[in-house]
């Protein structure tokens, strides 16, 4: 597990705007999209969501830090906004995403039974078994 030393929180996940600017966020893994090459991993905090990109311009360790991630993980990211190839207007973010060179995994967590969202489609016996999620 890595530390946050040398490393203070620039923007709220569902606040990071401006292309072109460094920031630095951190808060908790969504999902990942591991494409091969290409990893996109959405980070969430208390105030929205954020995109994180890796492809093949990141330094291998680096790349391999996302690759290793997984749902629930703690994370700070520290990176360039860049403008998104394909747009999702469905969040405030999804214009930009965050061109990740320094990763810290600050927690792991063990990976939840199901997706903990307000609209899970789960069985009934599962959801209650774990209802304290």
């Amino acid at each position: 597990m890595d530390t946050m030393k040398g490393l203070k929180r620039t923007n709220y996940c569902g606040e990071t705007q401006g292309i072109g600017k460094s920031v630095t966020v951190g808060g908790y893994v969504q999902k990942i999209r591991d494409l091969g090459n290409l990893i996109f991993i959405d980070l969430r905090d208390r105030t929205g969501i954020v995109q994180l990109a890796f492809d093949d311009g990141t330094d291998r360790e680096i790349f391999e830090k996302a690759k290793s991630c997984r749902s629930e993980f703690v994370l700070m990211a520290k990176g360039v906004v860049r403008e998104r190839e394909s747009k999702n207007n469905e969040i405030a973010t999804g214009n930009i995403e965050v061109y990740v060179d320094d990763l810290r995994i600050l927690a792991k967590a063990q990976t939840p039974p199901f997706e903990i969202t307000d609209d899970t489609k789960v069985n009934e016996e599962l959801r209650l078994k774990y209802r304290y999620l």
